[in-house]
């Protein structure tokens, strides 16, 4: 498979501060001796300065050092030990909040752990907290514990404080029989970028790049066709996904066991279906798809639907190219669909 980008590509794509290419080539930079990641924010070296190598191993070996700008050396948006350790906190302590005062005790800015919150998770710091504590409060109401003791066994400070908090995510009090379910979102950094992953009580039912596009859009298909919120936090099924995810890009798992949970319309699910039985390091056309489901002519709905995939990697849509052997269609671009082919082949 040739090089999807060519040099002249590549050095246009270097400084434009997007998270799409990554992974996908090392900037070296000849006078200074750097190498960098492609979206780092250091100021454009002139092209004739440039020299592009496919990973971080080559850029050491031709005796670079990382920038410490973007350092290439460490996952895209890594999420920081010091964030990393604060939800940890709240996760294993339902009674702790952490306000300023104690993000000030612990040598942290409370100004930038908003920013950071904000940035990556769409709300404050302090909104983060209070989801995380709905998120168990309704898990304990749902496994029978009453809404009291459900409430100040996760750190309300009152019923009523608890119920309007309650109220203002699903609409209704937690008295009400038919409240919505929940799907919980975590946010992971691959080698390729930052992605977001949802599951419910039956499986992952998402997991997707956080740069792509219909992102909103497949939240809300999701809450629509589940009757659900999303709320940070975890379950069994996002720390199963998690330790097999990082297996897979370590390259020491080829195929997933993790439940999914995929509502949609039959023939989506169908087509869904039939993708995860393309084996690792193996590719099928849309035309062979659409063969496998018993209707030739249905080349363009197959593609459609592979379109609308909302679990990649574990439903592999990566894996299905054009019949002139050529890439098309991905939501997560091109380059990253080149880079997950690759992998996988020089694995199999």
């Amino acid at each position: 498979m040739t090089n999807l980008l060519t040099f002249k590509q590549k050095y246009k794509i270097i400084g434009s501060k997007t998270s799409k290419y990554e992974g996908l080539f090392i900037t070296c930079v000849k006078t200074t001796g750097i190498f960098c990641r492609p979206s780092c924010r250091a100021r454009k070296p002139n092209v004739e300065n440039v020299d592009f190598v496919e990973n971080v191993n080559q850029a050491l070996q031709h005796g670079y050092r990382p920038c410490k700008l973007c350092k290439p050396m460490t996952k895209l948006e890594e999420t920081p030990e010091y964030i990393q350790q604060l939800i940890n906190d709240l996760n294993n302590n339902p009674y702790l909040r952490i306000k300023d005062a104690d993000l000030k005790i612990r040598q942290l800015e409370p100004n930038h752990i908003r920013r950071w919150f904000k940035k990556h998770h769409n709300m404050t710091f302090q909104s983060y907290q209070r989801m995380l504590r709905i998120n168990a409060a309704y898990v304990s109401i749902t496994k029978g514990e009453s809404i009291t003791n459900s409430a100040f066994d996760n750190g309300f400070e009152s019923l009523s404080g608890f119920n309007n908090s309650y109220k203002s995510i699903f609409g209704d009090s937690a008295s009400q029989p038919n409240s919505k379910s929940i799907i919980n979102i975590v946010r992971l950094t691959t080698p390729i970028g930052p992605m977001f992953a949802c599951a419910t009580d039956l499986g992952v039912c998402l997991l997707d790049f956080s740069d792509r596009k219909i992102l909103e859009k497949e939240f809300i298909e999701l809450t629509s066709r589940l009757d659900a919120v999303i709320l940070p936090g975890n379950n069994r099924h996002l720390k199963k996904l998690k330790h097999q995810l990082e297996e897979y890009f370590t390259g020491k798992r080829k195929s997933f066991s993790v439940p999914l949970h995929h509502p949609s319309t039959d023939f989506r699910e169908a087509v869904w279906k039939e993708l995860q039985s393309i084996p690792y390091g193996q590719t099928r056309s849309y035309k062979q798809q659409a063969i496998a489901l018993g209707n030739p002519k249905a080349v363009r709905a197959v593609a459609g639907a592979n379109s609308q995939n909302r679990i990649n990697i574990l439903i592999p849509c990566h894996r299905v190219i054009g019949s002139d052997g050529k890439l098309t269609g991905y939501g997560g671009g091109l380059p990253r669909k080149k880079w997950l082919l690759d992998f996988e082949k020089n694995r199999s």
